[in-house]
C-alpha cells in the first residue's frame, strides 16, 4: 500500500527536523573543542600562530557544517510551507539542492556566509582577539 503524501511529509519533516538538531548540537561540540584546544595551547605555551591556524580550520568546519543545517532548514519551511498550501512534494531535499547548486564558487561563497554569521563566528573571532590580546601584552 503506497504512502500518503501527508506520511510521507510528515514523516520527512520529523527526519530533517531531527538531524537539523543533531547539526545544532555537533556545531556546539566544535565550539567546545576550538575553546578546549585554545586552553590547552596557553597551558602549554604553544606558538600562536598555530594555534590561530587551528581556530580558522575549526571555524571554517562549522561553517561547513552549518551550511548543511541550513539546508536542511530551507526545505523543512518549504515542507511546512507547501502543506499550508496543499503544494508540497516529499522527499526533494537532495532534487531542490542539485537544482538550485550555484557551482564550486557559489559553494565557497555559501560556506563564508554560514561561518560569518554571528551565531558561528563566536567564539572563534573572541579567541583570535584574545590571542592577538596575548601577543601584543608579550611583546612579540
Amino acid at each position: 500500500m503506497p504512502m500518503s503524501e501527508s506520511t510521507a511529509l510528515g514523516q520527512e519533516w520529523i527526519a530533517l527536523h531531527h538531524s537539523f538538531e543533531q547539526y545544532e548540537k555537533g556545531g556546539l561540540l566544535i565550539k567546545l573543542f576550538a575553546i578546549a584546544l585554545c586552553a590547552l595551547g596557553f597551558v602549554l605555551a604553544l606558538h600562536e600562530m598555530v594555534m590561530v591556524l587551528l581556530l580558522l580550520v575549526l571555524w571554517l568546519q562549522e561553517g561547513i557544517f552549518r551550511t548543511y543545517q541550513t539546508r536542511l532548514g530551507a526545505r523543512i519551511l518549504r515542507i511546512e510551507e507547501g502543506v499550508k498550501a496543499g503544494e508540497a512534494v516529499a522527499f526533494q531535499l537532495h532534487s531542490e539542492w542539485l537544482a538550485s547548486r550555484a557551482g564550486v564558487v557559489g559553494l565557497l561563497r555559501e560556506y563564508a556566509v554560514s561561518a560569518l554569521r554571528p551565531t558561528v563566528a563566536f567564539p572563534y573571532a573572541v579567541l583570535l582577539l584574545l590571542i592577538g590580546l596575548l601577543v601584543v601584552m608579550s611583546g612579540r
